[in-house]
């Protein structure tokens, strides 16, 4: 009993100090998701931007550790729980050619990145992050890239931006790639490939794919999923890239692998195994997306808008540089091969 009672007391403080700021995210997420649903738009984008609007709250130091919380924590639960999203049949169900293109552009596209992003004189760590969430699945791929990088004074503003970016250029790609693929007369499954391997997030990749075929659209959703399935390595790849060898980075991330990266990869190998239930499974797909949701609106009101405009136009013509490249990586490798 003496021994529960420190415990309950430590619950107690961290509601006590903690609840206010969780409160106000939880409100704008529900907000945010309403009207992405009322006008079918990114909800990522309605969090960020709602978020960013109402930075005058954190201020306020009731709601600052409540905010931190959900930018960090939450943040970390939501990307391992994105593990029940990889399904391992439909990746392996494409052959061997496809993924190997879409797998060599990513790797080239990361590293375009951190080359353009210091030519143009930006920091190292936002040619990973701009790369890496261009090359994998956009948002999801920034906030899980984001927790592994060491901690930078404009890190937190270089993510805001990133994620406003990725979602417009991926909503752009969506419209246009298509007419691309009728232009250059690729067929269904060419098409598949060129979509599902050049746009950055999941919505936009269905839209665009079905827009053209049933096939293609089943195909252009196959090979996004073998980009969500090399989140993992790839985050992890990073990880150690960063690592410092006193085991330790300024963001407080260690030389051990970190705990939300390992639980991810367990759910990953869980669900496609078949232990976790279908009904389960679809539970912890909405879990994740509403954590996703209440950390993306937790780092917008953590975050200056005065100071997101103050980064210029460099890092919007950097992501947009590694968009069109990355692109045309995915069309090389289609004509390549055919």
């Amino acid at each position: 009993m003496s021994e529960s009672l420190p415990v309950t007391v430590s619950m107690l403080a961290f509601v006590k100090s903690h609840y206010s700021g969780i409160f106000v995210c939880a409100v704008i997420a529900v907000a945010a998701s309403a009207l992405a649903q009322r006008y079918q738009a990114p909800v990522m984008l309605f969090a960020l931007l709602l978020g960013l609007a109402l930075h005058f709250l954190y201020e306020s130091k009731g709601h600052r550790p409540g905010i931190d919380f959900c930018s960090k924590h939450v943040l970390r639960i939501a990307v391992a729980l994105l593990g029940v999203r990889i399904a391992f049949a439909d990746i392996v169900s494409l052959g061997v050619m496809p993924p190997l293109i879409v797998v060599g552009s990513m790797a080239l596209t990361v590293f375009f990145g951190i080359l353009l992003a210091r030519l143009l004189g930006l920091p190292k760590v936002f040619g990973v992050l701009s790369g890496g969430a261009v090359a994998v699945c956009g948002v999801s791929a920034a906030a899980a890239i984001s927790t592994v990088l060491p901690k930078k004074a404009q890190q937190e503003k270089f993510f805001a931006l990133t994620v406003i970016s990725i979602t417009a250029l991926s909503t752009l790609a969506m419209l246009t790639y298509p007419l691309i693929t009728d232009f250059l007369a690729l067929d269904d499954k060419q098409a598949g490939v060129f979509i599902g391997g050049a746009i950055h997030d999941v919505a936009q990749v269905v839209g665009a794919g079905y827009s053209v075929s049933t096939q293609t659209g089943d195909i252009a959703t196959y090979i996004k999923l073998l980009r969500v399935a090399l989140l993992l390595p790839i985050v992890v790849m990073i990880f150690f890239a960063f690592r410092e060898k006193s085991s330790s980075l300024s963001g407080g991330v260690t030389g051990l692998v970190p705990g939300f990266l390992i639980a991810f990869l367990l759910l990953a190998l869980a669900n496609n195994l078949g232990f976790i239930p279908a009904a389960l499974a679809e539970v912890i797909k909405n879990v994740s997306g509403g954590a996703l949701v209440l950390a993306m609106v937790a780092i917008g009101v953590k975050t200056s808008l005065k100071q997101v405009v103050s980064v210029g136009w460099k890092p919007v013509l950097l992501m947009t540089f590694e968009t069109v490249f990355f692109a045309l990586l995915i069309l090389a490798g289609i004509f390549a091969t055919a």
